[in-house]
């Protein structure tokens, strides 16, 4: 019998037998339809079990609470070799498990005979109960307002929430939750840890961790390595700041040894096999009687591959489930001036080529910080005028890499002086004046109408070692303080429908969009290397971020320099860069701050706009669909990507680029697996030419294309 890989179709066939007797059994790809993975919370066997057919975890709850079994039902693998506690807390000085089991003399592997025989930790936080319950939102977010592709305003799953006390006299009245969600169509579980002090007395919160995982290890060697391979998930959490991806954002994951593995390979035992999901330092509160705490929330998303598409989708998925918002994306322009009868004109352009937006852009002459009579009036009969015309406007405010004065800048733990924040010099959020900031940015949207704050340098993960600062003791809270009350300002935004821009992975805690990723002067070079160097942002970008979830740039005035060379002003002179550039950001559903004083500046480039506009309008919905990434823009042949979407009419929509000076005639190999086709799909051509094509067994097809010289062309597949 002929061997068959069945690995890429879109569901899983397994053929047990030979000859004519086969059976068969077949579950959907869960990436391509995820409807028919509910989650559930049920009690078997003095067990809580989370399932959904994706993902599986096993709570053993008795003597103690304890996760036994942590499964990717997709591939069947068991992910953990040892138990560990359900959290850690470090209350008045001491530091208590919450939860766990003890007497395992192996940490390598676990067999499940051994389970019944584990004892609790007599000083360990105890089990008394659990809930369930639907999950609830996290964030209030209005789904009306703007174009987006999501489906609802919050995830669906469940929520189970074990609670635990402590024996001892001083923690009585004190109750640590355990909160897990399980999430319908995903194989992501989150982890966070709530404290609930009915006590008598103040209780001091140092530290905590809210989840601790042992993990087997992915390689074994016996001398150290200078990197270690990871297991295959991907962990991140909502206290996420400083950087433009997940991955540089990262501050509470942590790949730590384990002690108790004794029998592990390598001979230092430093094998990094115990997930820890924690703070860096602090909290450092005081959690008064009658009070409750919050820690950040963890998110683990099982992998069932090693395919970088593969495995990013999945996060694109869950990103798209975690924060709905994030698929808004609205069509904006960066102003650069704020004289009224300018942003008026500005705003007629908008209307008349339909694009949705203005943003007053820095240096524009926009002080968000000023909330005199004057200044409000002014923005408000802005925004006034703006709505009439249905376009929103918003503008742009900084908070960091700025001095304000020794007062209320960070402090530098080693200096005693201010200094040594991410961008040199910074004001401390959780100072006097970062407060009166929030204050002011609040009244300032709430009293002009503003529909966009663009924050650049929101709270970036600064330390402060000020004791005298208003909202913060000293160096061990301060990370803590300054991130909670960006947190709070920012959940007020989306409950205000608010758009925001923030060049910070804030989207669990409500952003809106991100930087997809440059160096800003790079937009000073001339206007050819700009385009290519965009389009190598834009499909380097969209690996972990949908199309909605990122802008670029397109510099219409002078940018950091470059002059006359690096700009497209005067736009009638240079309509083949600025078609280029709309082209491929349009065409791949990531938005441009289009930053200078207008959009056409005549008739030519207004048609140009409004065919670019009319265009990715038309096509929308699969424009902000996941992409595929087909061939990277190297300046020597051809580059393009793919949009895909199982669910729309149109299943996918190809770019595809020729950055070279001659015709490029060749096949090109699509791969059609994420359409959801299985037979034979329909493609249209840019100039409007179809045919029928039949997939081959790889889920592909071959089209012979035709790329004009520095220039592109598109197909749909229906």
């Amino acid at each position: 019998m002929k061997r068959i890989n069945y690995m890429v179709l879109p569901f899983v066939i397994l053929i047990i037998g030979c000859s004519e007797s086969y059976k068969i059994t077949k579950s959907i790809d869960w990436l391509i339809d995820n409807s028919t993975y509910a989650a559930t919370i049920s009690e078997e066997n003095q067990s809580l079990v989370l399932s959904n057919g994706l993902v599986y975890r096993k709570i053993k709850i008795s003597p103690n609470a304890a996760t036994v079994e942590f499964k990717n039902s997709i591939t069947g693998e068991t992910m953990l070799r040892s138990i560990k506690p359900e959290a850690e807390v470090t209350l008045n000085g001491e530091m208590y498990a919450v939860g766990g089991l003890q007497g395992l003399k192996e940490h390598g592997y676990l067999l499940e005979e051994w389970i019944g025989n584990l004892i609790s930790d007599s000083t360990a936080f105890q089990y008394r109960d659990h809930i369930v319950k639907p999950i609830q939102s996290k964030i209030k977010w209005d789904d009306n307002k703007r174009y987006h592709t999501s489906k609802t305003n919050t995830p669906s799953g469940k929520e189970l929430i074990l609670q635990f006390e402590h024996q001892s006299k001083h923690l009585e009245g004190v109750r640590v939750n355990v909160h897990y969600e399980i999430y319908d169509g995903l194989p992501l579980i989150s982890k966070w840890i709530t404290i609930d002090n009915q006590g008598k007395s103040p209780i001091e919160i140092t530290n905590f961790s809210n989840e601790i995982l042992a993990f087997p290890e992915v390689e074994n060697p016996v001398e150290t390595p200078n990197s270690w391979k990871r297991p295959n998930l991907h962990v991140e959490s909502d206290y996420a700041f400083g950087g433009f991806t997940t991955g540089e954002s990262n501050t509470t994951i942590f790949w730590e040894t384990d002690p108790e593995y004794t029998s592990q390979v390598n001979w230092k035992m430093e094998t990094p096999c115990l997930l820890r999901s924690k703070l860096p330092v602090g909290p450092n509160l005081v959690l008064e009687v009658n009070s409750s705490f919050e820690s950040f929330h963890t998110y683990e998303l099982l992998l069932d591959g090693t395919e970088r598409e593969r495995n990013t989708l999945s996060m694109r998925k869950m990103y798209r489930s975690l924060a709905p918002w994030a698929t808004e994306n609205p069509i904006f322009m960066h102003l650069t001036t704020t004289e009224p009868e300018k942003v008026k004109v500005a705003i007629d352009q908008c209307k008349a080529t339909g694009y949705e937006m203005v943003i007053l852009s820095f240096g524009s002459g926009l002080n968000m910080e000023d909330t005199t009579s004057v200044n409000i009036s002014k923005f408000k009969a802005l925004a006034d005028y703006a709505h009439d015309q249905g376009i929103e406007l918003g503008g742009y405010s900084l908070f960091s890499s700025r001095k304000i004065s020794d007062a209320y800048d960070v402090i530098d733990k080693k200096t005693g002086r201010p200094g040594g924040a991410k961008f040199g010099n910074a004001p401390c959020l959780a100072s006097a004046w970062g407060y009166e900031y929030l204050e002011k940015i609040t009244y300032f949207l709430d009293n002009t109408g503003f529909d966009l704050l663009e924050h650049d340098g929101p709270y970036p993960g600064d330390y402060c070692a000020s004791t005298t600062h208003k909202f913060h003791e000293g160096y061990e809270d301060s990370q803590w303080a300054q991130w909670n009350m960006t947190k709070q300002f920012y959940h007020w935004l989306k409950e205000k429908d608010i758009y925001l821009n923030a060049p910070d992975f804030y989207f669990l805690q409500g952003s809106n969009k991100c930087g997809i990723g440059y160096r800003e002067v790079n937009w000073s070079l001339t206007r050819d290397q700009q385009i290519l160097l965009g389009r190598q942002n834009i499909y380097d970008g969209t690996w972990e971020k949908s199309p909605s979830m990122a802008w670029t740039f397109v510099p219409l005035t002078e940018y950091h320099g470059g002059g006359d060379a690096a700009t497209l002003e005067p736009l009638k002179e240079h309509l083949d860069a600025y078609e280029s550039h709309m082209a491929q950001n349009y065409g791949s559903g990531v938005q441009a701050c289009y930053r200078g004083p207008r959009l056409f500046d005549d008739t030519t480039t207004k048609d140009l706009v409004i065919a670019q506009i009319n265009h990715y309008k038309k096509y929308r919905d699969i424009l902000n669909s996941d992409i595929i990434h087909l061939r990277r823009p190297d300046g020597r042949s051809w580059d393009g990507f793919m949009h895909v979407n199982p669910e729309l009419n149109e299943k996918g929509l190809i770019m595809l680029f020729n950055p070279t000076l001659k015709v490029i005639q060749e096949k090109v190999t699509l791969p059609l697996y994420y359409t959801g086709k299985i037979d034979e799909v329909e493609l249209e051509s840019k100039e409007g030419l179809k045919e029928t094509q039949h997939l081959n067994r790889a889920f592909e097809v071959e089209i012979e294309v035709n790329i004009p010289a520095k220039g592109y062309t598109w197909y749909i597949i229906r």
